[in-house]
């Protein structure tokens, strides 16, 4: 018997759908090569995908495969040589020479200055804030005291009580006339709809998406967010750290409980760098520059702290939170504080830790334990072995969510920011940090250090191996997809 019409039809359609799969997979396999050409594990990761899920892996590629900043980073290159040129001119505290730091901080200094493009600062006063209540209360008194323009970009913003208190604030300075513009990720803030921003627009206030972007092809890039959180009042005054606006961030989610964060206030010419990463992200998200004389005011000697307002992202050449914490861990000669609410470190940055390990570095990591993502909190404990074999101390926080991102060297010298030790933060996404020169500030965050051990539990190296199988397989499949948590 021969086969049927439809059997026929069936046939010709499942052997059309296969060579369009393979079609796909030959034009896809060489652009793979030529994206992801830096690192080749993820090059060989994508080429299986591609090859072994025909149209799932492509489709998987496109979306989080693909950086396509690219496209829009010479712009953004030429504009904010205007944006940089206006900040010279304003500010005379630059930091180019390198007196009453110590040798380990000047090369520091110049490697950061090397792949950041922007230089420390004197001048400024920092105040470190571990409570994010009195941050909240903080930010919004610098809001009522605004009197020319006001600058937010966030990762999160939730319409809840919280964020819709501090939005009707905005309004309400908005209506007295200030200039306020607010930038937030379109994926992060996903909660805010059109209901909620459009009393922000009908008062004036100038909201934007930070990705993606206008045109259909950037509407893909799910995968590369703007994980900063920046408030910058008149110039004068900026906030800046690991902490979102939401009844979470404060506390009052009864599913979260409580939660542990860090931030930064900052007086002095560090307030305008912070300016100018936001300043370049609107330009990003809107095409608008922003150069006003009011934008970026002369700066005044507010203290004695040397810094560097630092911002990451896959725009950029190179890396630089992951080789200012690679080259940070590996200056270390006494100690190394690091705390961090999500821990699925690159290669590079665990190799790093181990040495110092090694070189009988007093290395301590804090990190978020069971209230984080649970795959991000198994994979990282993949990583917990080879850590402690080398001396290495691993404390999980218990008493809530722990949420920051410090790191402190020797006591000598510290950051303080958004960015996580994981390939998301160090290799996706657009972070920003401030680089402090100062040991009064180092030894506030490993004060604040040794208090937040009180409600960890440190991991015991002699009975972790013991744990089940069942445990171990999970954070092995979970380390599987660390690339991308």
């Amino acid at each position: 018997m021969g086969f049927g019409f439809a059997e026929i039809s069936v046939f010709n359609i499942w052997g059309a759908l296969t060579l369009l799969g393979y079609a796909l997979t030959l034009l896809l396999v060489p652009r793979v090569v030529l994206i992801k050409k830096r690192n080749p594990v993820s090059t060989i990761a994508w080429i299986l995908a591609v090859i072994l899920l025909p149209y799932l892996g492509g489709l998987l590629f496109l979306i989080f495969g693909i950086n396509r900043v690219e496209r829009r980073a010479a712009h953004k290159y030429q504009s904010s040589r205007t944006i940089s040129g206006r900040l010279s001119e304003l500010s005379q505290f630059q930091l180019m020479v390198e007196e009453g730091l110590t040798p380990q901080q000047q090369r520091l200094m110049r490697l950061t200055n090397s792949v950041s493009g922007m230089h420390p600062t004197f001048g400024n006063r920092i105040e470190v804030l571990d409570d994010t209540n009195r941050t909240l209360g903080l930010i919004e008194q610098a809001i009522l005291s605004a009197t020319e323009t006001l600058h937010l970009e966030y990762y999160i913003w939730q319409p809840d009580k919280t964020g819709t208190r501090l939005r009707d604030l905005l309004i309400r300075k908005a209506n007295d006339g200030l200039i306020i513009r607010f930038l937030y990720d379109g994926i992060g803030s996903m909660f805010l709809t059109n209901r909620f921003l459009k009393p922000m627009r009908d008062a004036g206030i100038h909201v934007a998406s930070f990705l993606p972007g206008a045109s259909f092809r950037e509407r893909w890039s799910l995968n590369l967010r703007s994980h900063r959180k920046i408030v910058v009042v008149d110039g004068r005054v900026g906030f800046t750290g690991g902490m979102n606006i939401g009844d979470e961030y404060i506390g009052k989610d009864p599913e979260t409980g409580f939660w542990r964060d860090t931030h930064l206030r900052l007086y002095g010419p560090s307030v305008l760098q912070l300016q100018q990463i936001f300043v370049e992200d609107w330009l990003y998200a809107t095409g608008e520059e922003l150069t006003h004389p009011q934008i970026f005011p002369r700066p005044e000697d507010m203290g004695d702290v040397s810094a560097q307002v630092l911002a990451g992202g896959p725009d950029n050449e190179v890396h630089v939170f992951l080789s200012l914490m690679f080259a940070a861990i590996n200056e270390a000669r006494e100690s190394v504080t690091l705390a961090t609410s999500y821990f699925v470190p690159p290669v590079s940055i665990a190799t790093a830790l181990e040495t110092a390990g090694y070189r009988g570095v007093k290395v301590r990591l804090l990190l978020s334990g069971r209230a984080g993502y649970s795959w991000t909190w198994l994979a990282g404990r993949s990583y917990y072995d080879s850590l402690m074999k080398a001396g290495v101390e691993i404390y999980e926080y218990d008493r809530g969510l722990l949420h920051s991102k410090t790191l402190t060297i020797d006591g000598a010298w510290s950051l303080v920011g958004s960015p996580n030790v994981d390939s998301r933060s160090l290799l996706l996404n657009f972070e920003d940090a401030v680089a402090m020169y100062d040991d009064r500030i180092a030894a506030q965050l490993e004060d604040q250090f040794a208090k937040d051990l009180r409600r960890a539990n440190r991991i015991n190296a002699e009975t972790w191996p013991q744990r089940k199988t069942m445990h171990i397989l999970g954070e092995n499949l979970c380390r599987l997809f660390a690339p991308v948590l």
